[in-house]
């Protein structure tokens, strides 16, 4: 087993635990520090993030009539709109409250397809949920795992979305060899001869926020074909060519992302689930190369933050959401080397 700590260029914990973000400060506390969820200094900074920093902001600004009145654009205004905001806050580590369970309610009603429980870009028009044309796997992963962090893990509603990508997530590589019927030939772009990175990348995702002990066989299933899918990719390359690069944009990191996804939040996803295999060991060295000699990774892609609420980062600028889930990610696949 490797010291995670060595592959730092120096020690950056302090720069992490600074008070001014307190998001980052109760995941490092947690996460890289291993502290326990009821220590005191560890609920402080939870409490601090609903008290001051980006999450009050947004939902101050959620609050403004001008806010809601773009409800209805739920998914379409990129990236301003309610679902891109809640990806956000469960990110940050919002706590629920009751602006928030009003927006999650608000999307279970508008934006899920009543027959399969998938989410929709938009709502139908002559029947309530979402328009089962327009039901797509990046957005139901999202949505699966965001609700799950704002406690709906147990919901009938958010287990109807997560049968959704058990019973419906494939994984053409390349090769289409399964019927254009329903869903499927509803958008070339999700389930084609090849399936949409995105889409299997933010399944999982949603998949890896349910309990392990809540899994289902057919959870499990699912989860372990996903991330085999991204395992023969290398997660960034040509499966069927591994000297080049499938997705040379996944190269350049970003916080938060929103139906894009990097190498950085695929490693993420996959060592949170466990899993640390050699098939991953570029994308750890892409991870590690990136660092500066402080120990920070920089903000390289601001094509989401640009357009959010509110703007988060300025390209080239250090980071302390990058550099908090770079280290996250050492750490765990270290560990289990």
């Amino acid at each position: 087993m490797l010291d995670w700590k060595s592959m730092l260029t120096a020690d950056t914990m302090k720069w992490l635990l600074e008070e001014e973000n307190p998001s980052v400060r109760y995941y490092t506390l947690k996460d890289i520090l291993d502290k326990s969820e009821h220590e005191p200094e560890v609920q402080q900074a939870k409490r601090e993030i609903m008290k001051c920093g980006i999450v009050p902001d947004i939902l101050r600004k959620q609050q403004e009539p001008s806010y809601l009145k773009t409800y209805s654009d739920f998914y379409t205004e990129k990236y301003k709109g309610l679902v891109w905001q809640l990806i956000v806050l469960a990110q940050m580590g919002a706590e629920s409250n009751s602006q928030i369970i009003e927006q999650c309610e608000y999307l279970l009603n508008i934006s899920q397809e009543a027959a399969d429980g998938g989410f929709s870009m938009h709502t139908a028009v002559k029947k309530s949920g979402g328009r089962i044309a327009e039901v797509i796997p990046c957005l139901t992963g999202n949505m699966v795992w965001s609700l799950i962090h704002f406690g709906y893990v147990d919901d009938p509603r958010l287990q109807r979305a997560v049968d959704w990508i058990t019973r419906f997530m494939r994984l053409n590589d390349g090769n289409e060899d399964t019927p254009q019927i329903p869903p499927y030939d509803r958008y070339e772009m999700c389930w084609g001869k090849h399936t949409c990175f995105m889409g299997a990348v933010k399944a999982l995702k949603g998949l890896s926020g349910i309990p392990q002990g809540q899994r289902t066989s057919e959870i499990n299933d699912t989860i372990n074909k996903v991330a085999e899918f991204l395992l023969i990719h290398r997660i960034y390359k040509r499966s069927h060519d591994l000297s080049k690069v499938s997705k040379p944009g996944w190269l350049k990191f970003s916080f938060p992302l929103m139906y894009q996804t990097d190498v950085l939040e695929i490693s993420e996803i996959l060592t949170g689930l466990g899993i640390t295999d050699s098939r991953m060991n570029d994308a750890i060295d892409v991870i590690t190369k990136k660092q500066d000699d402080m120990g920070r990774w920089r903000i390289e892609n601001t094509s989401n933050t640009d357009r959010l609420l509110i703007p988060l980062g300025e390209k080239g600028e250090q980071s302390k959401w990058i550099t908090l889930r770079a280290i996250r990610v050492l750490k765990r696949y270290n560990a289990g080397s």
